[in-house]
Parts: structure tokens; C-alpha cells; sequence
């Protein structure tokens, strides 16, 4: 399980890497004009990947009020500024999602992690990562982040 950890993080890390030489080289206008590259924009979030807890016997009603609690308490941390990253996996394996956290330490997400009904239920573990990269819109010159 570890070796695909670090294989995701290896892939992610790659690919910003190569963004990032790539930036390097381009003479683009918004590149020349902002003397900071990419890499001076790398800041450290942290990496939670959620698996299956080992508590699932719930009626279907209980069920429910703990997905509806997961879900509102998503809403909650990413409307404060918490959570830049959430969602499930689209299969039925062990791994059932992640969250991508903008927090100043780990303990700060333990705390949040704590309010959330399924993890406080027993039926979504997680394990917390720290993980470092730039804002997307920090290292591709010319095309403008735009809000969904």
C-alpha cells in the first residue's frame, strides 16, 4: 500500500517538476513580466487519503445521517478556506477518496479530520501526508485560473 503512496506521490511530484523546467524556458510575455518562477510559489498542504474504516453496521437511515453529515462537513471546510481538494474514488476498492487540506500543521487536520460523522463513525479511516506544490495558475502563464 506504501509503495503505491509514493507512487502517486512521485507521479504528482514529476509532473509539477516538469511544469515547472518547462516555465523555466518559456519567454512568455506574463513570465518575463512576473520575475517569480513556479518553484518560489511551492507551499506545503496536506495529502488525506480516506480508506474503509472497519465499522459499517448501520441501518440504512443511520447510514444516510453519516453521509449527509460527511458531505455538509466537506461543504463546511472548503467554504472555510480548509479543504482545497475532495472526492471519492469511482470504483469500490479500499480507497475511498482524498482531501487536499491548506492548513499550517498536522494537527490542525487531525482537529478538522475529527469533525467529520464518518470518520468519528468508524466507517472512513484515513492516513495525512504532508505534500508541497504551487497553485496551477502560479505556473502556467497565459491562461487565467478561472472559478467554476
Amino acid at each position: 500500500m506504501k509503495n503505491i503512496y509514493l507512487l502517486i506521490i512521485f507521479f504528482i511530484t514529476a509532473t509539477f517538476v516538469a511544469n515547472a523546467q518547462q516555465a523555466k524556458k518559456n519567454t512568455h510575455p506574463v513570465l518575463a513580466k512576473n520575475k517569480e518562477k513556479p518553484e518560489d510559489k511551492i507551499r506545503k498542504y496536506y495529502f488525506v487519503m480516506l480508506t474503509n474504516g472497519e465499522n459499517h453496521e448501520f441501518d440504512s437511515t443511520r447510514a444516510a445521517d453519516i453521509q449527509a453529515g460527511h458531505m455538509a462537513n466537506i461543504a463546511k471546510l472548503y467554504y472555510d478556506g480548509k479543504i482545497k481538494v475532495a472526492g471519492p474514488f469511482g470504483d469500490d476498492g479500499k480507497w475511498r477518496g482524498i482531501f487536499i487540506f491548506d492548513c499550517t500543521t498536522k494537527e490542525e487536520v487531525e482537529t478538522l479530520l475529527a469533525s467529520d460523522p464518518a470518520i468519528a463513525a468508524g466507517s472512513l479511516v484515513y492516513e495525512i501526508h504532508p505534500w508541497y506544490t504551487a497553485a496551477i495558475g502560479s505556473f502556467m502563464p497565459g491562461k487565467p485560473v478561472t472559478k467554476r
